[in-house]
């Protein structure tokens, strides 16, 4: 068995299964390739809403459209519950190849249906891949970089997403007016190509003591004593962030198309969205590292509130609606890397994945009911307004929750035991 050493950098080194070094970053970029994948496989819904409702003939209403928004995130908060805990009793490797390979080849067949009822089922169980993927692949980068440097490989990985998203508008404004919206789940197959670099680069961990011991002790390190209520505010925050993330990544389409903008422009300010969160990205990471991960987040999340309650006027100039919108995209999705930067460094390296796959499971649930909301509300006499005002409370939510999770997370006086769990897991032969 090869041992595995840290570097003088400080980032240990890497081992495959045939105990051979690999560069860290090469590990990391493959990881944020997957995780773009996932963000095209999880956005591509919202550019096809309107060609659902359209051009399908499935009678399909804005409460029906929501409904079936909402499968994904149901499988998702699934996938992310169970796929953290398998990939650190099993290997992170291992967890996230089979998510990708599920979502990827499940999405495709999305435009291959014609039943609606057949289309939800599918982006249902695509959903618990796309989930499954997030908390292993961080839990991995995470293990391959000193403490310090986690919250910007979250937020470096967690970019994958907002990437994919733009991926996925850019995509849209050229295939469905002319190959129809089929295609765009037909061409998440490309994403298969990214496997054999997976199996190359990704490191594997093979030690079973470490996998029976994680198990053992996810539970009692993440419901017991001081975790305990730490926890619980990182799962309520998250819920919070991915409300307001994926209920606007679901419904800012229709929402621009019932303030009167057109397809193509409403499609142009969802990629403004997502090119908010891309280079937010490197503005979070930076204030993340500078004032700290919660404390950056917090003022992000209460930006991105009062960006939402503007956003309600229909008279606004398209360019400061492009900026409220790069606001929006760094106050969530930035927001959301600063949480898995903060978890990854708040919890041991053995129940990393685990706490990773609760906090982002519950996360979910607000992914699953903000689809819903939106649905729901859009058809009122408040309409837009009551939409937009919704996400905003989810924000200012969000905001107060870093707040008393710094409070809670400085009065138990926390270590993370990061440097000793990691030099102990250097030691820790690979297969």
């Amino acid at each position: 068995m090869a041992m595995s050493t840290p570097n003088p950098a400080g980032t240990p080194s890497a081992l495959n299964e045939h105990g051979t070094k690999l560069v860290p970053i090469a590990a990391i970029f493959v990881s944020w390739l997957l995780v773009v994948s996932d963000g095209y496989d999880l956005i591509v819904y919202g550019t096809v809403q309107t060609s659902l409702i359209e051009a399908t003939g499935w009678g399909l209403t804005n409460a029906s459209i929501g409904t079936l928004g909402s499968l994904a995130f149901v499988g998702m908060m699934i996938g992310a519950l169970f796929g953290g805990r398998l990939g650190d009793r099993f290997g992170q490797k291992r967890m996230v190849i089979s998510c990708t390979i599920a979502f990827t080849v499940l999405n495709a067949l999305c435009g291959a249906v014609d039943s609606p009822v057949l289309f939800g089922i599918l982006r249902f169980l695509a959903g618990v891949g796309l989930g499954g993927l997030l908390p292993s692949s961080n839990a991995l980068v995470a293990g391959l970089v000193a403490p310090r440097w986690r919250a910007t490989v979250a937020t470096i990985m967690m970019s994958g997403v907002p990437v994919g998203g733009v991926l996925a508008a850019l995509t849209g404004l050229i295939v469905i007016p002319t190959l129809g919206w089929r295609w765009m789940f037909f061409l998440t197959l490309v994403s298969l190509l990214i496997i054999p670099l997976a199996l190359k680069y990704l490191p594997s961990r093979a030690d079973e003591t470490a996998r029976a011991g994680a198990e053992a002790t996810a539970k009692r390190s993440l419901f017991a004593g001081p975790y305990a209520l730490i926890s619980v505010l990182f799962a309520i925050a998250a819920l919070a962030v991915l409300f307001v993330w994926f209920g606007l990544g679901t419904w800012l389409p229709r929402l621009l198309e019932t303030q009167g903008y057109d397809l193509g422009s409403a499609l142009t300010f969802t990629l403004s969205l997502n090119l908010g969160a891309v280079i937010g990205s490197i503005l979070t990471a930076w204030a993340g590292t500078r004032f700290g991960s919660l404390a950056a987040a917090s003022v992000a999340t209460a930006a991105t509130g009062i960006a939402m309650v503007v956003m309600i006027s229909d008279q606004l100039p398209t360019t400061v609606t492009y900026l409220l919108l790069v606001v929006a995209g760094i106050g969530t999705h930035g927001s959301l890397c600063l949480i898995i930067g903060a978890i990854n460094n708040t919890y041991p390296a053995q129940d990393r994945g685990t706490a990773l796959g609760w906090a982002l499971g519950m996360g979910r649930l607000g992914a699953v009911l903000a689809p819903q909301a939106g649905g729901l509300l859009i058809g009122t006499a408040a309409g837009v307004a009551a939409v937009y005002s919704v996400f905003a409370g989810g924000a200012i939510i969000a905001a107060v929750l870093m707040v008393a999770l710094i409070l809670v997370i400085r009065r138990a006086a926390l270590g993370t035991g990061d440097e000793a769990v990691d030099s102990d897991a250097s030691k820790v032969p690979t297969a």
